[in-house]
């Protein structure tokens, strides 16, 4: 959330640097309600002050009239009327303060001024790339084929068992899909410095308002219909992120990893990506979230950016990264990078992880501080990326590594996961593969 102070001063610049997102910051009405919220606390200043008055002199003033023999009822109406007037004013200040704080909790991050202008994702400007488009010297299959060919992917029966947009794997897929997920939490925590922490797939109004989701993205969550309002998270950043909503932390930075399901229900992307693992109802992430000091939060972007470039170098996978132009970044964003993998069916390369500065902008939101070096508190700053998107991972890593006899090779890095295995084989040999493991998996560490 933008600062209401910065607002309120600054208003006609921050409506400027909000174009940048393409998105049209309403002046007159914040003006017009932050107007009426200045006379409806002055008028209410005011008559609470007239009744404190009142009520300080009221004792006297009934004990001079039953001193006279007058009626003291009057009195008594009085006090009572100016209740009544304080408490009208109350209700209409909050009133105005609420339109206020819906209309300013609507309004996105402010962009960084190195994010580009433009429209949408074919406006990103490409960063860098890493490695070498592979070569297959044959027709390559996609992911879905390369999987229903080996018996070991369908989503046709999950659809059966849920609906559309979901799947479901078995023997060295289902495998190397854990051996993926393992692997990123390993090299993030011994490699890169991150604690690894467990979190609730399930979380409250409150959590999703923290991270951006809430109000305006509800469309895209998945909720649970009891009065508790409970929502799937749609991705780690919101319970790790808000382990520290309404707290003060003493010591920066902070690093924290977690593996979790995420359910999105893609409200916003029908048609697209239909076809496969891209783009489903529920998948699996590995996220970093770091809490840092404002003053280092540009290096901390970088950096944990390195981090999820890394996951892809080490299975040889080629990717680039992209700067995020204003019209494709995301609601809490002030800068994202966006790193796309290689997919040789496509020929082209696809989002595998996200990796962002938010700036203060979910800290205000969930009123997430830290102590200054005067013991004072203020905002701390939030980054959060994927490392990676395991489902994306696994695809590209079936894709690339893929033979031509329709085997595909498991990345050397991966191999002491699985058991030393080399390749994925079609069922029939998969069976072979699947009982090698289950007696061996105590040696390997691979559970």
């Amino acid at each position: 959330m933008i600062d209401p102070k910065l607002l309120r001063s600054d208003l006609e610049s921050i409506a400027e640097q909000l174009t940048v997102k393409r998105f049209e910051l309403d002046c007159d009405g914040f003006l017009a309600l932050e107007a009426q919220r200045k006379a409806l606390q002055l008028l209410a200043e005011g008559v609470q002050q007239e009744r404190n008055a009142y009520s300080k002199s009221m004792g006297k003033l009934m004990g001079e009239a039953k001193a006279k023999g007058e009626d003291v009822e009057p009195l008594k109406q009085k006090g009572e009327q100016l209740k009544n007037e304080s408490a009208k004013a109350d209700a209409a200040l909050a009133s105005v303060q609420e339109q206020l704080d819906t209309l300013v909790q609507g309004i996105p991050n402010l962009p960084h001024p190195s994010v580009p202008a433009g429209n949408d994702e074919d406006d990103n400007i490409e960063l860098r790339t890493w490695g070498t488009p592979v070569t297959l010297g044959f027709e390559p299959k996609d992911h879905v084929d390369l999987g229903s060919d080996l018996g070991q992917l369908d989503f046709d029966r999950a659809a059966k068992i849920t609906g559309s947009r979901f799947s479901q794997m078995r023997g060295g897929l289902a495998s190397l899909h854990r051996a993926l997920t393992q692997y990123m939490l390993n090299t993030h925590i011994h490699e890169h410095g991150y604690e690894e922490v467990y979190v609730p797939y399930i979380v409250n109004r409150e959590s999703l308002f923290g991270t951006g989701q809430l109000p305006k993205f509800e469309e895209d969550l998945f909720k649970l219909e009891d009065e508790r309002g409970f929502y799937l998270i749609p991705t780690a950043e919101v319970p790790i992120t808000n382990i520290y909503r309404n707290e003060i932390i003493d010591e920066l930075p902070i690093k924290f990893v977690a593996h979790t399901p995420c359910f999105r229900s893609e409200a916003g992307s029908y048609g697209r990506d239909t076809r496969g693992m891209i783009r489903q109802h529920q998948f699996e992430k590995v996220e970093m979230v770091q809490f840092v000091h404002p003053n280092k939060s540009w290096d901390a972007l970088e950096e944990l950016l390195g981090h999820a470039e890394a996951i892809l170098q080490k299975l040889k996978l080629p990717y680039r990264t992209v700067t995020l132009c204003g019209g494709d970044l995301g609601f809490s964003a002030a800068k994202t990078y966006d790193i796309e993998v290689w997919l040789p069916s496509q020929s082209k390369y696809r989002e595998i992880s996200s990796c962002s500065n938010f700036t203060d902008f979910q800290a205000r939101r969930m009123k997430a501080r830290y102590r200054n070096e005067q013991g004072k508190p203020e905002l701390l700053h939030t980054i959060n990326g994927s490392g990676l998107a395991v489902g994306r991972t696994l695809l590209a890593v079936m894709e690339n590594y893929q033979r031509e006899d329709g085997t595909i090779e498991i990345p050397e890095v991966l191999r002491p996961l699985m058991n030393g295995a080399t390749s994925i084989q079609a069922i029939e040999d998969a069976c072979k593969f699947n009982r090698n493991i289950a007696t061996t998996n105590n040696h390997s560490g691979f559970r």
